[in-house]
């Protein structure tokens, strides 16, 4: 007995429309009629659409099932299409890469954003907008510090790295007060101990009501 296994058969361009749609467009090939063919290109589009009704809700949509079916047809099929045929090409192209940002970073802990916002802070005029977003940069030091290395930290320790990356240009004016860790972290939720302690007494209870009955 032969078996046809799926990995014997012939490679589907696009598999979610499945192994019947990929038949189709192979059979209809071979019409020899052009209009014909037309007509059962329309057919199996509508099929498309059936099978994958979330295309619905993207943009284009039936330029969407044209540009598959001609790929699923490996850009073979000659009939009239409503619209351009997409070029092979386009399919195998590399994608474009992505620019990152040079250099390293000069503590992981507080990320390159943290730098970034850092160095705006430093080009602004001294002033009540420079002491806000001062204060706003140490907070969010401190909560990445915590949250990296899981421990506690001096709030000394965030000050002297904010002198360091800042080149001295930015400071904490006196009397701004750095927030807690435990205001800058979420706490976890203790569970209420009055309906364990309730639930256990019952079950307690319950039990030696149980007994009694013996």
């Amino acid at each position: 007995m032969v078996y046809d296994y799926n990995t014997q058969r012939k490679r589907m361009a696009l598999p979610e429309y499945g192994r019947n749609v990929q038949k189709m467009v192979d059979h209809i090939k071979t019409i020899g009629d052009r209009n014909e063919r037309n007509r059962a290109a329309r057919t199996i589009i509508q099929i498309m659409g059936n099978l994958n009704p979330h295309l619905r809700d993207e943009g284009d949509f039936k330029h969407k099932l044209w540009d598959h079916l001609a790929l699923i047809a490996n850009f073979d099929l000659d009939i009239d299409s409503p619209y351009p045929i997409p070029e092979p090409t386009k399919f195998v192209e590399k994608p474009r890469q992505v620019p990152y940002q040079q250099g390293n970073i000069k503590f992981l802990h507080y990320g390159r954003i943290v730098e970034l916002m850092i160095d705006a802070a430093s080009k602004l005029k001294d002033g009540d907008e420079k002491e806000y977003l001062t204060t706003l940069i140490v907070n969010q030091m401190k909560k990445s510090y915590v949250t990296w290395n899981r421990s506690q930290v001096a709030d000394e320790v965030i000050i002297s790295d904010l002198n360091y990356l800042s080149g001295g240009k930015l400071k904490i004016t006196e009397g701004v007060k750095i927030l807690e860790v435990k205001e800058l972290l979420p706490q976890a939720k203790k569970k209420p101990q009055g309906k364990t302690q309730n639930k256990q007494q019952n079950k307690h209870y319950n039990k030696k009501k149980g007994h009694s009955r013996h």
